[in-house]
């Protein structure tokens, strides 16, 4: 039974520092937060309103059938705008609730 609990611990603890390795290396190849635009995204969040309005119009657009769109095809671009939308929606919140937070800090 001993044997079974220092097995079970030793492994828990070879994958933690896996995932531990596997997420820095991830953390490292991502890109850095050097764009311009995305930078500027959250700098005001007075700007919250516009950044919403301009995603909602964008995704209004991208909901239309185009011409020539077979049913099925235009079924598929809508469920992957749906999650883009939702994703991007997301991400200016959560930005403007660390905009918040760092406000708080200071």
């Amino acid at each position: 039974m001993k044997k079974i609990v220092k097995k079970v611990i030793v492994y828990s603890l070879l994958v933690g520092c896996a995932q531990f390795g596997l997420n820095a290396s991830v953390l490292e190849a991502s890109p850095r937060c050097d764009d311009q635009e995305h930078y500027q995204r959250y700098q005001n969040h007075d700007n919250r309103d516009h950044w919403i309005q301009k995603e909602k119009a964008r995704h209004e657009r991208e909901m239309r059938r185009h011409k020539n769109e077979s049913y099925r095809a235009w079924q598929d671009r809508q469920e992957l705008e749906k999650q883009r939308h939702d994703n991007t929606i997301n991400e200016i919140k959560a930005g403007l609730i660390g905009i918040l937070i760092g406000s708080m800090i200071d």
